[in-house]
């Protein structure tokens, strides 16, 4: 058994019935060289040989009694792949509209907590020939990183048997004494450690206070707690709706050298176009600038499979600046100055005192939020953005072709950009709910507009470089 920390905790107690914090992942194997047919049977079998490599695919969340302290998770429990693993068909003709519609189905429903926290789909259907795989696996269960690490595992299928074997039988569930005094041990741990953590809080603080002074003002950008009131900040309905877009990775790379920023900040700056477009659209004004939070890994080990070690920087977006580099710089300048607050204060500080939070109580103050109509203070929306692998991945000899990612949405924040880059590719996702947007695909279709708005700024050519390993685009319908 271990322990849920505290973050991992918290993802949990957010969930709601409008609110699912899973994550969603899409793959897309290539199989013109695999051997034999990669059927679902085929498939299924390589991946039950493999769940002794996928630790968080078998842990199962168990509750202490009377929630006195975090659930726990057993770490070795039975798997049914008869419910886990599922097999559906993508609408026709089966491009990549269809295969985000069927995601957004997908994502809009709750995993089940009495199992392990996922699920896996093998899609038929589409038009090129590639089986989609796309994986529900909750936020509690891993993070970006981590994520990308067990897809690096999975990755790791092989069509023969030499590093395949079968599961080990699952683990005794705890009984109540067990998990009682577990949670009286990780109590007094706490406790102890709690002297140390307030010291830290009051040295992050004084050092955050001291910069904040000692910067030079920037009344373009948003103040802490002042985000603008937009349409996209509202209480969630239940469903989803998904679009997915691919960009080359060398178009991303050549725009940050020649405007002098880093790819996250050509992203973020991509991001900001894009949401001043959409609300000039929904809003009819543009006027003040957005928090967008921004996860931030704490442990990038190649290894790490499970947990959640992030932290979240709050970066202003100047979306109601028209003129285009100096909404770059801006974005740029907000994302450095919400770095340094991030480092001042602690990057660890944050999910320290999520440990302590009350089990019995977050689960009703976070269903309250999920229908408050109140906008939050904290943020408008999430933008993550994820380095994946440099080499393609295969699955028993299958390339995985696309790789897609998208995190949940927030209570009161109906979208969430997620960017994984993958070999040459630079892959947006976007999740919103169906009150939002008549068509997700809306999202994508700034974003493209706003990446060619910057590189034509910049002196350079409007015309995106073809990603021709990737589906073809779909636009929004009108």
């Amino acid at each position: 058994m271990k322990r849920l920390r505290g973050m991992d905790a918290m993802l949990l107690y957010l969930e709601a019935p409008n609110v699912a914090t899973h994550t969603v992942k899409v793959g897309l194997l290539d199989v013109s060289r695999f051997h034999g047919e990669l059927s679902f049977e085929v498939f299924r079998e390589l991946l039950r040989r493999r769940l002794y490599l996928l630790d968080p695919l078998r842990y199962q969340l168990v509750n202490v009694p009377l929630r006195l302290h975090h659930p726990m998770w057993i770490e070795n429990s039975e798997v049914d792949l008869d419910y886990h693993l599922r097999r559906v068909r993508v609408s026709s003709p089966g491009g990549r509209r269809e295969l985000d519609q069927l995601t957004g189905d997908i994502a809009g429903k709750l995993l089940d907590r009495r199992r392990p926290l996922w699920e896996m789909y093998v899609v038929e259907g589409m038009a090129d020939g590639s089986v989609p795989v796309i994986l529900k696996i909750h936020h509690a269960l891993a993070d970006g990183v981590a994520s990308g690490n067990l897809l690096a595992r999975i990755m790791g299928f092989t069509a023969t048997a030499a590093e395949e074997r079968e599961p080990p039988p699952p683990d005794p569930v705890p009984s109540a004494a067990e998990l009682l005094a577990a949670a009286g041990r990780d109590h007094l741990k706490a406790i102890l450690r709690l002297p140390l953590l307030l010291g830290q809080t009051i040295w992050g603080t004084w050092r955050l206070r001291r910069a904040e002074k000692q910067r030079e003002p920037h009344p373009e950008l948003a103040g802490r707690f002042s985000p603008a009131h937009t349409f996209i900040n509202h209480p969630l309905s239940a469903e989803r709706r998904f679009a997915s877009a691919t960009f080359a990775l060398a178009d991303f790379k050549q725009t940050g050298k020649q405007l002098g920023i880093t790819i996250n900040d050509a992203v973020l700056a991509t991001a900001a176009g894009a949401l001043r477009e959409l609300l000039l659209h929904y809003d009819g004004r543009a006027d003040s600038p957005l928090i967008v939070s921004v996860p931030a890994s704490l442990n990038i080990t190649p290894g790490r499979i499970e947990g959640n070690e992030v932290g979240a920087l709050n970066v202003s977006l100047p979306v109601q600046v028209d003129d285009v580099l100096e909404r770059v710089r801006l974005t740029a300048l907000g994302a450095a100055i919400a770095k340094e607050d991030f480092n001042l204060m602690g990057p660890r500080l944050i999910s320290s005192w999520q440990e302590y939070m009350p089990p019995a109580l977050m689960p009703i103050v976070f269903g309250w939020l999920a229908t408050r109509k109140k906008q939050s203070k904290l943020q408008n929306l999430t933008i993550s953005n994820v380095p994946g692998p440099r080499e393609r991945g295969e699955v028993g000899g299958a390339m995985l072709r696309e790789f897609y990612s998208v995190g949940p949405l927030l209570t009161g924040s109906a979208l969430n950009i997620t960017v994984w880059s993958y070999v040459d590719q630079l892959n947006f996702s976007v999740l919103t709910d169906d009150k939002t947007f008549g068509d997700a695909h809306e999202v994508t279709d700034a974003l493209s507009h706003a990446f060619v708005e910057i590189r034509s700024a910049a002196g350079l050519s409007p015309t995106l470089t073809e990603v021709d390993t990737a589906m073809g685009a779909a636009q929004a319908i009108a």
